[in-house]
């Protein structure tokens, strides 16, 4: 089993750039995309696959999960298939920013279950490239209680910040920046940042403030004040940028219950096993190369199947990679 490319879904927002399609080696007239999904078990918005190269590709044109209820334990690990079915766990996306994101907060997976009858939203953002000045917005920088975020979040601004601003963390963003956000943290990627997000499979997201920006109608975006009120971790920590060695070749960036990435640099050949019953995601950030016999360049991303998931590297290249850990 060969690892698997998949037509990405590029989306326009209102926030959205010009740097996604340029990255990716996409020509298209799409205007302010401001995500491309590469691979993605959302319904409604799944990945098809696409001919890696093969010969008579039999699997070209299925959907993600038509793929995994072909090839189950096969495709994914068992012990991922006996927990998740045929809904495939994680969503990864490349964002471009032109603009501030509005600031937002996800449930975990008990609030998310009791809610919506599905999973939490943990995520992690690398920053690829960001201009200078740019921001990352995560965590809060002062303690507050739920009472004082519902007094804040409709509170008028002063001095152009609503009072909300004030006590969201903010940080400098730089190329190779990591991010952990888990469930229950503020977070903004503010205009500028160009990254790669990884994420649980989950599209439920509380939008806690928006800099009074209107919809393409001339309306206000809808706040999800009550429902963020409940979801929200009001700690506030020490650290809320992640470290990691970057001179190795493969360094480690997060070891969650939820996703196990790290960052890969090749330059000439590399082997690598996770020594995982997992598929292997692999994002290619720069360079180019052959994985297990398929090639792959910037911008691209594969399924590697977790019956063939020891990785063979031949070329030039930096990726993330994103397996399960159970």
């Amino acid at each position: 089993m060969k690892p698997y490319k998949f037509n990405p879904i590029l989306k326009t927002t209102l926030w959205g750039g010009y740097q996604i399609a340029p990255f990716k080696g996409i020509y298209t007239a799409q205007p302010n995309i401001g995500e491309s999904w590469e691979i993605s078990g959302v319904p409604e918005h799944e990945s098809i696959a696409v001919n890696r190269g093969l010969i008579d590709d039999v699997d070209e044109g299925l959907k993600l999960t038509q793929l995994i209820d072909k090839y189950k334990g096969l495709l994914v690990g068992n012990k991922v298939y006996k927990k998740f079915g045929n809904k495939f766990p994680l969503l990864v996306k490349f964002i471009d920013s032109r603009q501030d994101l509005s600031v937002q907060v996800h449930p975990d997976d008990k609030l998310a279950m009791e809610r919506h009858g599905c999973q939490g939203k943990t995520e992690m953002w690398y920053i690829i490239k960001s201009d200078v000045g740019a921001k990352i917005y995560a965590g809060l920088s002062k303690q507050i209680t739920p009472d004082d975020y519902e007094r804040m979040v409709v509170a008028d601004s002063e001095n152009g910040k609503n009072p909300m601003q004030e006590v969201i963390a903010t940080h400098e963003a730089h190329e190779g920046d990591l991010f952990f956000l888990p469930a229950g943290r503020l977070h903004a990627i503010g205009a500028g940042n160009f990254l790669a997000e990884i994420q649980q499979t989950s599209d439920i997201t509380y939008r806690v403030y928006d800099f009074g920006r209107k919809d393409s109608h001339g309306n206000p975006r809808e706040l999800h004040t009550e429902l963020a009120k409940d979801a929200i971790d009001y700690r506030v920590w020490p650290e809320y940028r992640t470290s990691y060695d970057s001179t190795k070749p493969t360094s480690q960036l997060i070891n969650c219950p939820y996703f196990v990435v790290h960052r890969v640099v090749v330059q000439v050949a590399q082997r690598i096993d996770f020594q995982c019953d997992s598929f292997v995601i692999v994002v290619c950030l720069w360079g180019e190369a052959n994985i297990n016999g398929i090639s792959v360049s910037q911008g691209e991303t594969l399924l590697v199947p977790a019956c063939e998931n020891v990785l063979y590297i031949f070329g030039n290249a930096t990726f993330l990679t994103a397996h399960i850990s159970l």
